[in-house]
């Protein structure tokens, strides 16, 4: 998979290179290729915005600088790539959405900053056929300054799903958002077995795997129940 990000602040990307996502990208089960939007500026001092139509605070990124941007990476791809526009009025990204992301071969996200992207170039590559499409997305109920952020999560999400990046393939099953209950990974612990006079709990010693697993399953629905008792059934 190749996923390519265009910001105007490329450095903000580097914690890419560290950590899973480094080392999907070094076995080479993923490229990231990072991108400044100012290289495809054709104003003064490489600007990439302007004013709004209309009027209103901010500044709007202009739709030329990112249809020379986009197009240009796309005669890159192998395959027809995913836009992906990090926003906050954009759908929830979750689980299931980046589940589905890696089915694609090819996914450029463009971060945004100021007041966004012209949303003619959304509504451009919606219907581009050499395009597989464009998908607005949005991490939470909150406004960033810019979406690299979000792009430095949706990429971690989708590494982890691309097979043979996990060392134990059976990790992400299990992760919270992924079970087939539905629920939150329970509580979880490690040596040493007390730890400031808490204990760890008995049946994770006792070698009764039938127990321990009932054990998991009820933490696993106490803390959905605490912390997110929307998710239950």
């Amino acid at each position: 998979m190749i996923i390519d990000i265009v910001s105007i602040f490329p450095e903000y990307l580097e914690p890419l290179s560290l950590s899973l996502v480094g080392k999907a990208q070094e076995t080479g089960k993923l490229t990231v290729r990072v991108h400044d939007l100012r290289d495809w500026s054709a104003a003064p001092h490489h600007r990439v915005d302007d004013t709004p139509y209309g009027g209103g605070p901010g500044m709007v990124m202009d739709a030329p600088t990112w249809g020379r941007a986009l197009d240009e990476i796309a005669q890159s791809c192998d395959s027809k790539p995913l836009l992906v526009i990090p926003t906050p009025s954009g759908k929830v990204f979750d689980q299931p959405t980046a589940r589905s992301w890696v089915g694609n071969q090819s996914i450029v996200i463009a971060c945004a900053r100021y007041e966004g992207i012209d949303s003619r170039v959304s509504q451009h590559y919606q219907t581009r056929s050499d395009w597989a499409g464009v998908q607005e997305v949005s991490i939470g109920n909150y406004v960033l300054a810019g979406g690299e952020a979000a792009a430095l999560v949706m990429v971690e999400t989708v590494a982890r799903l691309i097979p043979g990046v996990l060392g134990n393939p059976e990790s992400a099953p299990d992760d919270t958002f992924s079970r087939a209950d539905g629920l939150l990974e329970g509580s979880v612990y490690t040596k040493p077995p007390t730890w400031r006079d808490l204990e760890v709990p008995p049946v994770l010693l006792s070698g009764n795997h039938q127990a321990i697993d009932q054990w998991r399953a009820a933490s696993a629905e106490e803390k959905t129940r605490n912390l997110r008792p929307d998710l239950l059934p």
